[in-house]
């Protein structure tokens, strides 16, 4: 029998969305011709046309650099952006190491630290706007879980998924991932019981303050066109968010401490009780509303 491919066939290479930073594997000879995730709904079209990076041009391009931002929890981000400037983040878990959400590229360097810390046991996203340079991982690194939401393999053609995940996956003791659907089919957030965390993808927006607080959250189906959640996907993401303690939310490009179950189900009551919206709801006003409910 003819053995499973591990790596990606050298006639193809990786090239990044200079626009958004989406990995796909294309031909080696031309760059692809477009990137799927720009011609999408959920976000904005290049002024000038598409282009795209090899790795060997985003190594040369970005510093990829890491720190510790809650215990147990580290970030992986570049310098400067790189597409939409998400971050990586890396969990201890009693299982090992799980990367959730990646950097848009990792250097030699960031690859070895994780590769030092005993590599990843799992490697996971919310959605494709959380992907980032995931495949890298995957190569260099070969982690026995790599997951997604299974309504969303139209987006993985750069890493090979080995776990779709369906409306519920546990990864690691304590850390499960939930899907919400919403801001796409496939979409899922991350929940840490143990440390209280709500790795909560595009599922929430959070503007933060000068001094690095939350103030004000908000919902989309599609940031960049400020297209509103419908009620019924409002209402699948109470029943899934509301059911999890959390108080710390970390998106693919910010985290915020003291963002509670509370704050998020006063946005989604707040959303509900009138026409859809994408504004944001500022905490003042989530914080009253929770203390009601409280």
């Amino acid at each position: 029998m003819t053995p499973l491919p591990t790596r990606a066939s050298r006639a193809h290479r990786a090239y990044s969305c200079t626009n958004c930073g989406h990995w796909q594997r294309w031909f080696a000879d031309a760059p692809p011709p477009t990137c799927p995730v720009c011609a999408d709904v959920r976000n904005a079209l290049p002024d000038d046309g598409f282009a795209f990076l090899t790795a060997e041009e985003a190594d040369a391009a970005v510093t990829c650099s890491w720190r510790e931002v809650l215990p147990g929890v580290t970030e992986f981000s570049c310098a400067p952006d790189l597409g939409l400037g998400s971050k990586g983040w890396v969990l201890e878990t009693a299982a090992g190491l799980l990367g959730f959400e990646c950097a848009p590229w990792y250097s030699d360097a960031a690859v070895e630290e994780l590769r030092r810390r005993g590599g990843l046991a799992v490697l996971a996203s919310s959605h494709v706007h959380g992907y980032g340079a995931l495949w890298r991982l995957q190569d260099e690194l070969d982690p026995p879980v790599v997951s997604t939401g299974v309504a969303d393999l139209v987006w993985t053609k750069a890493f090979r998924v080995t776990w779709p995940a369906d409306e519920v996956l546990d990864l690691a003791p304590g850390v499960t991932l939930h899907r919400t659907g919403g801001h796409f089919d496939g979409h899922s957030v991350l929940h840490d019981a143990t440390r209280g965390l709500l790795f909560c993808g595009d599922s929430l927006k959070v503007d933060l303050a000068p001094d690095g607080s939350a103030a004000a959250l908000s919902a989309h189906k599609a940031f960049h066109a400020q297209i509103p959640l419908s009620h019924g996907e409002l209402r699948h993401y109470r029943e899934v968010i509301g059911s999890l303690d959390f108080s710390t939310v970390l998106t693919p490009f910010e985290h915020a401490e003291g963002v509670t179950t509370a704050h998020v189900l006063a946005l989604v009551d707040h959303l509900l009780s009138a026409p859809p919206s994408s504004s944001p709801v500022p905490m003042e006003q989530l914080d009253a509303m929770a203390g009601v409910r409280a």
